[in-house]
């Protein structure tokens, strides 16, 4: 079985800076961290190799990413908690890219890997809270796809059961192998890298491709290619001022819809 996870570097402080040409996270990699819900989709993918090898069956799990070249600290972490090998995704042309364009981007580089029997992604990205690679990359792949998976029931040659949210609450399923899970932050906690771990991913194959390389569709990667954008950002001005407001309750609630009515505009 073939595991593929794909994970984010995500910035690692409350302190982020935003380009205000680009409009986008000036992400330099010195305080990046990997997005705490691709960390529980690399431990169910870890725990899931560690049964199928405990039953005599091969198991790989190839970490893939998007990202500056200092992404490479994250894959090489992964690698040093089991990951058996990484792909970074490096190009000035990817710089940029909404959700669609980083699907494409993926979607390009997990095809130029072994074929994969399972994705796993995190739920949502701490930094952008879309929640939207996932499914499409389930799309890009015409796979079934479960989302905010809270644990891994079980595991057959065709199939693989889970438990995740509803509406009516926790439900188990049964997907067909293979398919796109995204996890929920709370299904798994990331073990910790061992000591041997950590000097074999200092030499873990850690390859780094660029856009022509995965054969990405320049038109649909990058800033460019992004079909959403943000075309205005600020960070927000922090008051303790106080307003109070006298007279009848109908009186203050006119003040009050006066005032947001003025941020409205």
């Amino acid at each position: 079985m073939h595991v593929v996870v794909c994970i984010k570097a995500v910035p690692g402080s409350t302190e982020v800076k935003m380009d205000p040409e680009t409009h986008t996270i000036v992400r330099d990699g010195r305080e990046a961290v990997i997005n705490p819900f691709d960390a529980s989709a690399l431990e169910l993918a870890l725990e899931l190799a560690d049964a199928r090898r405990a039953a005599g069956e091969d198991c790989s799990v190839t970490v893939v990413s998007m990202g500056i070249p200092a992404t490479e600290r994250i894959l090489r972490d992964a690698c040093a908690r089991g990951a058996t090998d990484a792909l970074l995704l490096s190009d000035r042309a990817f710089a940029g890219a909404d959700t669609l364009a980083t699907c494409h981007a993926l979607a390009c580089g997990i095809r130029a890997l072994p074929a994969a029997d399972l994705i796993l992604c995190g739920k949502m990205a701490v930094d952008g809270d879309t929640a939207q690679i996932g499914p499409e990359l389930a799309g890009a792949f015409d796979l079934p796809c479960v989302t905010d998976v809270s644990e891994l029931v079980g595991t057959g040659d065709e199939s693989i059961v889970v438990r995740c949210g509803s509406d009516e609450g926790p439900v188990a399923v049964e997907a067909p192998l293979p398919c796109v899970l995204t996890v929920a932050k709370e299904a798994a906690q990331l073990r910790m890298p061992s000591i041997a771990g950590v000097r074999a991913a200092e030499d873990a194959p850690v390859a780094v491709r660029g856009a022509e390389d995965v054969g990405a569709d320049p038109a649909r990667i990058g800033l460019s290619g992004s079909p959403t954008q943000v075309v205005h950002c600020f960070v927000p001005d922090r008051s303790g001022a106080v307003r109070l407001f006298d007279g009848s309750a109908e009186e203050q609630a006119a003040a009050l819809a006066g005032i947001i009515e003025e941020v409205r505009s």
